[in-house]
């Protein structure tokens, strides 16, 4: 999209604080909202279940008096949330209804796609001879038969799938296929089809059940909601997951929506090209980006954000790839984003102040907070009655701060 040199001439102006308070007011964090609204709070982005438990912790990030019973009702009785693999391949938690959103809306409609999806694969496909759709097809004709009315892990799943897809390669291929490749206890088919597995997600036909204690499992939608999820034509969900991602992540560009996704750029770029006339370009950070003209509004004036936030290591607003305007000196962007090991990230005010790293012994939570610059008397008892929340979100019944 390109706009008119005229409409350049009048094009809106925002700055980083601006942007700042506009994606914490969209990400329901510029003020907590009442519990009853969890559904909402959850599909306005989705939120990223890395590692298990964190999307309660999240959503209490966002709604005031939610408990993890809240949570868990929804998901595993109600099942009114589902949890599912969607962008970049991570685990998330949505509402079932929006379901097709978070999935088919990323789904790849092409072999580029498909392999910027699962480029870890690469030479795994290289060694078979097999494309990345090849490889997504055969694992995705295999799963319901080995799925039926059972539910497994990860690694049973892999097992289970690469014995069935072995059957669909030619003879000379399957002795390499069941040599281990050096990841783990996997051999190479195990490997591959627990990479394609991230693609057959995006087809609405997996999700995952996290039990309180023990690995996370794999079941067929059908069996486990007792209807298959929600579909939408990939048209509209693709469209419709790049309203979600502006709403929170605007003002941004098909770049910057490629990465968070985990779609190749030509595939991004495809899908921002379904709102032509929805979208206004905006001035930010020195060249233009793209947000909702209904949106407009509420960039130019946001609301201002009080108060202290404990946010998770994945939490859905440190997900975005303008990580300059969160944290704008770059020595600090690099102890938020590690290549592992992320900390949770402590708000003030409406702006990053510090990262947080629990630990857990018995029934006691210790929430160690490293602030970056020095924190007076009443930012540490925000801080403290903060963390007074958690312990029931990490399977404790105390916490121990300390700075």
């Amino acid at each position: 999209m390109v706009a008119s040199r005229r409409y350049r001439d009048r094009m809106v102006t925002v700055e980083r604080r601006q942007v700042l308070r506009y994606r914490l007011a969209q990400h329901r964090l510029a003020e907590r909202g009442p519990a009853e609204e969890l559904l909402p709070a959850a599909g306005a982005i989705g939120i990223q279940h890395t590692p298990p438990g964190s999307a309660a912790q999240a959503l209490h990030a966002r709604l005031a008096g939610l408990t993890p019973e809240h949570v868990a009702e929804a998901l595993d009785t109600g099942k009114t949330l589902v949890q599912l693999w969607s962008v970049r391949g991570a685990p998330h938690v949505v509402p079932t209804a929006d379901a097709a959103v978070f999935t088919t809306g990323a789904l790849p409609d092409d072999e580029e796609s498909c392999l910027r999806f699962i480029r870890g694969a690469a030479d795994h496909l290289a060694r078979f001879g097999l494309s990345a759709s090849e490889a997504v097809r055969y694992t995705r004709e295999a799963l319901p038969a080995v799925l039926d009315g059972r539910m497994l892990t990860k690694d049973e799943l892999g097992v289970e799938l690469a014995e069935r897809v072995v059957e669909k390669l030619p003879a000379r291929m399957r002795t390499a296929w069941r040599e281990p490749d050096g990841l783990g206890h996997n051999t190479y088919g195990q490997s591959l089809v627990r990479f394609a597995l991230y693609v057959v997600g995006l087809h609405g036909e997996l999700v995952i059940h996290s039990p309180a204690r023990g690995a996370a499992r794999f079941a067929l939608p059908w069996q486990w909601l007792g209807a298959a999820l929600p579909r939408m034509e990939p048209i509209a969900a693709r469209a419709e997951l790049v309203r979600r991602y502006l709403r929170c992540h605007g003002p941004s560009d098909a770049t910057e929506f490629a990465s968070w996704a985990g779609v190749s750029p030509e595939y991004a770029r495809r899908s921002f090209d379904l709102l032509p006339d929805e979208l206004v370009e905006v001035r930010y950070a020195d060249r233009g980006r793209w947000i909702r003209r209904p949106d407009l509004a509420l960039l130019r004036e946001p609301p201002s954000t009080r108060g202290a936030l404990l946010l998770p290591a994945h939490d859905p607003l440190l997900g975005t790839r303008d990580r300059g305007c969160l944290v704008t000196e770059p020595a600090l962007r690099k102890q938020v984003w590690r290549t592992s090991g992320n900390p949770g990230v402590l708000m003030v005010d409406g702006e990053v102040a510090g990262l947080w790293r629990p630990r857990k012994r018995g029934n006691t939570l210790t929430v160690r907070v490293e602030t970056f610059t020095e924190a007076v008397g009443p930012t540490r008892a925000a801080i403290e009655r903060e963390a007074e929340s958690l312990p029931p979100f990490r399977g404790a019944r105390r916490v121990d701060v300390t700075f």
